[in-house]
C-alpha cells in the first residue's frame, strides 16, 4: 500500500507522515515549493530523508500566479488564495498518485488551525473540488472527521489516528516527542502572500506586468521599491548584500545607479521607455538615501549590456516631493 503525502518541511506534515508510516504503508513526500514560500528545499528534502521515505519536489510558482490573478475562493487578508491553493496542490498530489498507483493522499492539515482552508465545511468543499472525496486522511485530527475511504477499507486503522484541532502547539509537540522526532521546523515566515508588505509589492507587479519572471517575483524580496511610472520601477538597495543583489539581477534594458565618492545604496531601474527624466529622477532618489543625504554628487549611471555609463550630478530628491508610489 502506497500513499502521497503533502510535507512542508513543518511539524505537522511530519507527524502526519510519521503517523501513516507507522501503518506499515509505503509514503511518497511530496513537496509543492514556489518563490511564494522562504522555507528551504534542502530542509525538506532531509526531512524526507529523516524519514526515510521517498521524496519528490515540484514547483508550483506559475500554477500560483495564474490562481492569484482570478482566485476562483477569493483572498484572506493580503494576496493568499489559500483555498485555491489547497485545491491546486491536492490535484498535483493526485497526479503523481495515478502514476505511481498510491492509493491515497496524506496531509498535516489540523482542523481550525488555519482560518481558510482547515475549517471543516471547507475541508469537504476543497477534496471535492480536487476529485478526492474521501481519499484524503488528515492523521492529525482524524478523529474528529469523517472516516475516509482508507479508514472504512481497513487499509489504516482509525484507532491510531488523533484528534488534534485548533492553533495550539502543545499535543503535536508532545506526539514528536513520543514519536522520536527531535529535529523538525518551528512554525515561522511562513507563506509571502500573507504578508501585507510583499502582497502590495506583488500587487503592484501583476497590475503593471501581467506575466512576471520568476526573476520579477525574486525582486519583490529586495530593497525599497518605488513605482516611478507604469513601464518603469526603481528598487534601492537597504544593506551591502541586497546592493550585491541587485547589480546580479540586471538585465538588457536595466540601468543600474552607484554612488561613487560617498558610502550609498546600489539603484536598480527596470522597465521600458526609460527616459531621461526617468534617469535624473532616479539617480536624485539614489543620492538622498547615501550618506550625504543633503548635498549633490556624482551618480554613475550604467547599462552593462548596450555598453553604456556615464556620470550624473545628481540632488538628493525627498520622498515628500516628488509624485512616485512607494511600494
Amino acid at each position: 500500500m502506497k500513499a502521497i503525502c503533502l510535507i512542508s518541511g513543518g511539524l505537522d506534515s511530519i507527524l502526519a507522515a510519521k503517523t501513516i508510516l507507522g501503518q506499515g504503508v509505503d509514503i511518497i513526500g511530496l513537496n509543492c515549493k514556489s518563490q511564494f514560500c522562504p522555507r528551504s528545499k534542502h530542509k525538506v528534502e532531509d526531512m524526507a530523508k529523516n524519514l526515510a521515505i521517498e521524496f519528490k519536489g515540484i514547483d508550483v510558482t506559475i500554477d500560483m500566479l495564474e490562481i492569484i490573478k482570478s482566485p476562483k475562493h477569493g483572498f484572506g487578508s493580503n494576496i493568499n488564495p489559500c483555498i485555491d491553493c489547497k485545491i491546486m496542490m491536492l490535484k498535483k498530489a493526485k497526479e503523481l498518485m495515478n502514476i505511481l498507483e498510491a492509493s491515497f493522499i496524506v496531509t498535516g492539515e489540523v482542523l481550525g488551525q488555519r482560518p481558510m482552508s482547515q475549517q471543516r465545511y471547507t475541508m469537504s468543499m476543497i477534496e471535492k473540488e480536487a476529485g478526492l472525496k474521501g481519499l484524503i486522511v488528515r492523521p492529525l485530527s482524524a478523529k474528529l472527521l469523517d472516516e475516509t475511504i482508507p479508514e472504512k477499507n481497513k487499509w489504516i486503522n482509525r484507532d491510531a489516528l488523533f484528534s488534534i484541532s485548533g492553533r495550539g502547539r502543545k499535543e503535536q509537540i508532545m506526539l514528536a516527542e513520543k514519536l522520536d522526532i527531535r529535529e523538525y521546523s518551528w512554525p515561522a515566515g511562513g507563506c509571502l502572500l500573507t504578508d501585507p508588505a510583499f502582497s502590495k509589492r506583488l500587487r503592484d507587479l501583476i497590475k503593471n506586468n501581467p506575466s512576471p519572471s520568476p526573476e520579477d517575483i525574486e525582486l519583490l524580496k529586495v530593497g525599497r521599491h518605488f513605482r516611478i511610472s507604469n513601464d518603469a520601477k526603481l528598487i534601492v538597495g537597504r544593506n551591502e548584500k541586497e546592493n550585491k543583489q541587485l547589480l546580479d539581477f540586471a538585465k538588457k534594458d536595466d540601468f543600474t545607479f552607484e554612488t561613487v565618492y560617498v558610502p550609498g545604496p546600489v539603484g536598480l531601474l527596470i522597465g521600458s521607455s526609460l527616459t531621461d527624466d526617468i534617469l535624473e529622477l532616479s539617480a536624485s532618489i539614489i543620492t538622498y538615501y547615501s550618506d550625504l543625504k543633503e548635498k549633490s554628487t556624482k551618480i554613475l549611471v550604467k547599462n552593462t549590456y548596450q555598453n553604456k555609463e556615464g556620470l550624473v550630478e545628481a540632488c538628493p530628491i525627498f520622498k515628500e516631493q516628488i509624485q512616485i508610489k512607494i511600494i
